[in-house]
């Protein structure tokens, strides 16, 4: 598959594949915390836990990655092997799936893709639901090996500051970035990393799936005017993946996901670099 998303109809036609993978990637949005998760999912999915497995919890930014044992060992305990294809939804739609596929990339698994329009899509194509399963049983015997090529941290943007070796595009939507709104997390200041774009991780979607190709190819060249690798930024690492797994279907495949994101550089106890 030249892709790195499927469509609902694909998935159904490839669901009983003993080699295919489904897993669910939910992960509740910032401002519906107190929403429950369904347990409803599509026929043969496991549960991919963003929020309290594939998560740094000694960590005191949200949703700092895993170390790759951790990640190993995580995905090895779903009955994951290294030869499965894996597919991965969420039931937003297009919104934590992205970081699931990121970090199996970053942790050197090439065979992940993303269901085009989640949960969403799937049911209003009719297709059967089932409740969602924690493993396949036996455990795998997945591998991985971290991809630094894929990562950035504070420091690396910190250079940036200097060498713009990197275009930084920012995820989160036109009013946080330019500081209009509050920041839906506390100890947060508002604005954004100085000379960084915005592309709004909603607007690569209509209806719950991604635009067309050409239509993405004009939302990336209004921000992309040069020739540069790309760090994607948002609030916390999350939304930053939807814009790779975006650029990712038009050809842009030089790119690092800045991990702590805004929940870092919008400290209110850091000395300000704006």
């Amino acid at each position: 598959m030249d892709n790195n998303i499927v469509s609902a109809e694909w998935l159904s036609t490839h669901l009983n594949n003993p080699e295919l993978v489904v897993l669910d990637a939910t992960l509740p949005k910032v401002t519906e915390k107190n929403k429950p998760l369904s347990i409803e999912g599509i026929p043969t999915a496991i549960k991919f836990d963003l929020q309290n497995i594939f998560v740094n919890k000694n960590a005191t930014l949200p949703n700092t990655i895993p170390t790759q044992q951790h990640f190993e060992e995580g995905v090895q305990n779903l009955g994951i092997n290294s030869n499965h294809t894996i597919i991965i939804y969420d039931q937003h739609g297009i919104y934590s799936s992205p970081r699931a596929w990121w970090l199996f990339k970053l942790f050197g698994h090439q065979n992940v893709y993303v269901l085009d329009g989640g949960l969403s899509q799937w049911k209003f194509k009719g297709f059967d639901v089932e409740n969602i399963s924690l493993s396949k049983g036996l455990k795998g015997n997945f591998k991985a090996s971290f991809n630094p090529l894929l990562f950035a941290d504070k420091n690396m943007v910190t250079e940036n500051l200097k060498t713009k070796k990197f275009l930084v595009v920012d995820a989160r939507s036109a009013k946080r970035f330019y500081g209009e709104t509050e920041e839906p997390r506390k100890d947060l200041r508002s604005g954004h990393i100085p000379y960084s774009k915005n592309l709004h991780y909603a607007t690569l979607t209509h209806q719950n799936v991604f635009k067309t190709n050409n239509e993405l190819s004009l939302l990336f060249k209004e921000i992309k005017k040069e020739e540069k690798p790309i760090i994607y930024s948002c609030g916390s690492g999350i939304t930053a993946c939807i814009l790779a797994l975006a650029g990712t279907q038009i050809g842009i495949t030089n790119f690092a996901i800045y991990d702590g994101s805004w929940s870092e550089w919008g400290l209110k106890k850091q000395k300000s670099l704006q």
